[in-house]
């Protein structure tokens, strides 16, 4: 299952990455010219109620995120150009992770459509890409996503205008680092890797 699932999501990042390319001649492409230049921001993390795609209402700070790591990336179901690059992404991820998704990092995807998305359509969504324990997919009332959205400075009018980004962060400490574009597993495991050194108080090493 696990070989099945690494080849599909490898198809599906060859394949959409390409599609999402031509598609964003007109879009993101500020957002892609910036990728390969990390930021570092500053985010303050809203407690507002968000549902995932189970049907779970909680707060996004103190439940979703609480104390661990967190990887964060923004979608919509009916998108189809950078939402499947970006979920196929955090697909890798989970695996790369194994036992620390939902224990030491949270995976974390928030949809700028939430009047369309609910939790049953994100759950169709989330399975198609093997969403485990430790990646929610988050909707909610547009008030309560908005202030999400507004908070990692995302939002849009125009769903189909959102930022390609993927923020990594520790919330206990503060540092956030912003991603535009389509980064890869590797780039954004190693800042992981560092913000866990931070935490342990260790000489920051690259793990391969």
């Amino acid at each position: 299952m696990r070989t099945t699932l690494a080849l599909i999501t490898a198809l599906v990042l060859a394949t959409a990455t390409a599609g999402a390319r031509a598609h964003d001649a007109s879009r993101h492409r500020q957002h892609q010219a910036a990728a390969s230049a990390p930021s570092s921001v500053r985010v303050k993390l809203p407690d507002t109620v968000l549902t995932d795609q189970h049907g779970r209402a909680a707060r996004f700070k103190s439940d979703f995120v609480a104390d661990r790591l967190v990887l964060v990336n923004f979608v919509y179901t009916t998108c189809t150009t950078v939402c499947p690059v970006q979920s196929a992404l955090f697909a890798d991820l989970q695996q790369r992770l194994g036992d620390r998704a939902g224990r030491e990092v949270v995976l974390l995807s928030v949809t700028v459509d939430p009047l369309r998305d609910t939790p049953m359509r994100l759950k169709e969504f989330s399975a198609q890409y093997g969403a485990g324990p430790g990646w929610s997919f988050l909707t909610g009332s547009k008030q309560a996503v908005d202030e999400v959205l507004t908070a990692f400075d995302v939002y849009t009018p125009n769903v189909a205008d959102h930022p390609a980004v993927v923020l990594v962060g520790d919330p206990r400490s503060g540092e956030w680092t912003r991603l535009f574009g389509f980064p890869g597993s590797e780039q954004i495991m190693a800042r992981l890797g560092q913000l866990q050194a931070a935490r342990r108080g260790a000489p920051l090493a690259t793990r391969h």
